[in-house]
């Protein structure tokens, strides 16, 4: 985001003070939190933990961290050492020796309209039989799963299984391809896939059972496939094979009840999430079990406020993590009452949030800006219909939110009477790091406002000097906080290169960030290759790559363009080979539907330029930046360096004869 840009937004800024109604009930009212958590971060943390999570034993010390040395030495993170616990008996074992036992933890609703509620006493039931399952296929602690599945509760049993017997579940988006599914089972080593027959989205079958099928042609070490029947094909119309295909409700019938926890220490691995970085390679960040309990245990409890008899709803899908730690793990720790949906907000028709807040009395809701300026496109009749006055809090993630977004939402969703808690995280951080607490910050439109407490965030300069308030930096984490990622699979000179090594022991976030006057920080987007689409991370190479495998294809540049709606969406410029052609629609949709069968629906260019030539240095290096200028309807930047500057004059006239000039 250019300084003026900055300006523009930090001139909107308004402060809206949350209801003094809200304030006098809150979890947290005490503003002295911060100065607590600063003064000793350490000890607070520890004292997060002992009172928030169940240890089967103490730790003998709180953290372990030594930072990065130059070349590939990793920080060395521990936190809770010595300590032990499970994921899944936080999440459920404890509540069923209280009176949370018969209260609901899951009310699902599909797309079809079918409904169920699973109590916490039925998730107990279910997840020891599926565990059971689990260890009868030689499943034991530390072996990978993978799991693709649609947004059904056996989706959050399959994950809490994993947990339990001290299995790494890996989950995959529902939404990827055959291709993106086989990459990440052999990244990650799983002999064992758990899918199902199909999902719904907007009235169509997602074809999951097919698309594992056609994965698993080449991954030769998954033995066994467990399929739920989600009942979009009939059982017979499934195809299974012999020896290694097994129905999930069959097994389910025989699987004995009683499945102990395994006893897991802290730092031992709970699941590996992929997300998408500056190569082509999905990067498979590694979380751990003590820390990362703790970190959305705690940030679920006090920003979202949650209280017993709240009905809370996160949109996400439980293949992201935002889903893996706001519909999983953090609320069912803090004994929620979690709503799960399996399809799309338009189906049947542009209110179907809404008629569901209303049928289920939610409280609180936690979605994107995406869909948030998406609704505000349809208009506010849409909500109108449907009385949402049970909501009490209003929260945003995956992307930042411009304050006329935040606006509308705190308008027309809460009714003016919510506070919004725009959240910032990442998949590598595990849980919320910047956020309002709703009872004691002051809000302004756009901003995230201050880091949770035990969290050190600072904006900076190239050289790693702090910026003044109201000038552009990098941000980036001074300090360790216990739900960190400790690695990536397999890779972890990568996990070096990518986060330590531009300011050596500073987690360095890829995201550009400004403080105003009063420390709040307003996040402004990646500042590396990686698109920021619908609040989901995609990286411009993993769709060059696939671009370029294309027979037709000779050379392919992707960027990110700036999209009023879903934040960015990716735009190709292409060069094709002699043979294919000079290109047209077909050609484009012919690309169009080939990344998408090799990645998934959520990568699809939004638009393809073909080009004779890609702008280039005379050391051969494309000028992305100088695409994106041409993308966002910019004066075009420095093309002194260019081999030649005609070809970027000839595609802008191609775009603006497409768009129209001052696109």
């Amino acid at each position: 985001m250019e300084v003026a840009t900055v300006q523009s937004l930090l001139s909107q800024e308004r402060v809206i003070k949350p209801p003094e109604s809200f304030r006098q009930q809150a979890n947290i009212r005490d503003p002295g939190i911060y100065d607590e958590a600063a003064a000793d971060p350490a000890g607070f943390w520890a004292r997060v933990a002992q009172q928030m999570v169940s240890w089967f034993r103490p730790w003998d010390k709180v953290l372990e961290y030594t930072p990065p040395s130059p070349g590939t030495q990793p920080p060395w993170i521990k936190w809770f050492i010595g300590g032990q616990l499970n994921a899944c008996y936080n999440c459920v074992d404890r509540h069923t020796t209280t009176w949370r036992r018969t209260k609901a933890a899951i009310i699902w609703e599909g797309e079809p309209g079918d409904e169920r509620v699973l109590t916490y006493q039925d998730l107990h039931r279910d997840v020891q039989k599926f565990a059971n399952i689990l260890k009868s296929f030689g499943v034991r602690k530390g072996d990978r799963v993978t799991i693709y599945m649609p947004m059904v509760p056996e989706l959050a049993i399959a994950v809490l299984a994993c947990a339990r017997i001290g299995a790494v579940h890996s989950v995959v988006f529902g939404g990827f391809s055959a291709e993106a599914l086989r990459d990440r089972i052999l990244d990650s080593g799983s002999r064992l896939l758990i899918t199902a027959d199909g999902g719904w989205r907007r009235g169509n079958i997602v074809p999951l059972k097919r698309n594992a099928d056609d994965a698993l042609r080449e991954c030769p070490d998954v033995t066994d496939v467990i399929v739920f029947h989600r009942g979009v094909l009939d059982a017979t119309m499934v195809p299974m094979k012999e020896g290694r295909d097994h129905w999930w409700h069959r097994m389910m019938e025989k699987a004995p009840l009683d499945c102990p926890c395994e006893v897991m220490d802290s730092e031992d691995p709970l699941f590996i999430l992929y997300t998408s970085g500056t190569t082509g390679k999905p990067k498979g960040q590694l979380h751990t079990t003590g820390g990362y309990l703790v970190g959305v245990t705690a940030t679920h409890r006090w920003i979202f406020d949650i209280k017993d008899e709240d009905i809370y709803w996160c949109t996400a899908d439980i293949g992201w993590v935002t889903g893996h730690s706001y519909i999983v793990y953090g609320p069912l720790s803090n004994g929620a009452t979690v709503v799960m949906y399996e399809g799309a907000p338009d189906f049947p028709d542009r209110d179907r949030w809404w008629a569901l807040i209303e049928k289920y009395r939610v409280n609180i809701l936690y979605t994107t800006p995406t869909a948030i300026r998406t609704f505000m496109k349809w208009g506010e009749s849409y909500p109108q219909r449907h009385d949402m006055s049970s909501l009490r809090l209003l929260g945003t993630v995956g992307e930042p939110i411009n304050p006329e977004a935040w606006i509308w939402y705190y308008e027309t969703i809460g009714g003016s009477r919510c506070p919004v808690v725009d959240t910032w995280w990442q998949t590598e951080t595990g849980s919320i790091l910047i956020s309002p607490l709703p009872g004691i910050t002051d809000l302004k439109p756009g901003s995230a406002t201050r880091p949770f407490p035990g969290i050190f965030a600072e904006v900076v300069d190239e050289k790693g000097n702090p910026c003044p308030p109201g000038v552009q930096g990098y941000l980036v984490l001074t300090k360790p906080y216990p739900s960190m990622s400790r690695t990536i699979w397999g890779d972890p000179d990568r996990y070096v290169q990518t986060y330590w090594s531009r300011y050596p022991g500073w987690y360095f976030t890829g995201d550009a960030a400004v403080k105003d006057q009063d420390g709040y920080f307003w996040l402004l987007g990646r500042v590396d290759d990686v698109m920021n689409v619908s609040g989901h991370r995609i990286s411009t190479m993993e769709l060059e790559s696939v671009l370029v495998e294309h027979p037709w294809v000779a050379e392919a540049a992707v960027i990110g363009r700036s999209d009023d709606v879903k934040g960015q969406v990716p735009v190709a410029f292409v060069t094709l080979r002699e043979d294919a052609g000079e290109g047209g629609p077909k050609a484009v949709d012919e690309l169009k539907q080939y990344v998408v069968r090799r990645i998934g629906a959520i990568a699809r260019p939004a638009d393809i330029f073909f080009t004779a030539e890609l702008p280039k240095t005379r050391s051969g290096k494309i000028m992305r930046r100088l695409l994106r200028d041409i993308a966002e309807g910019r004066v075009l930047g420095d093309t002194t360096t260019l081999a030649d500057p005609t070809v970027v004059q000839n595609l802008r006239q191609v775009y603006e004869e497409r768009y129209g000039e001052g696109s």
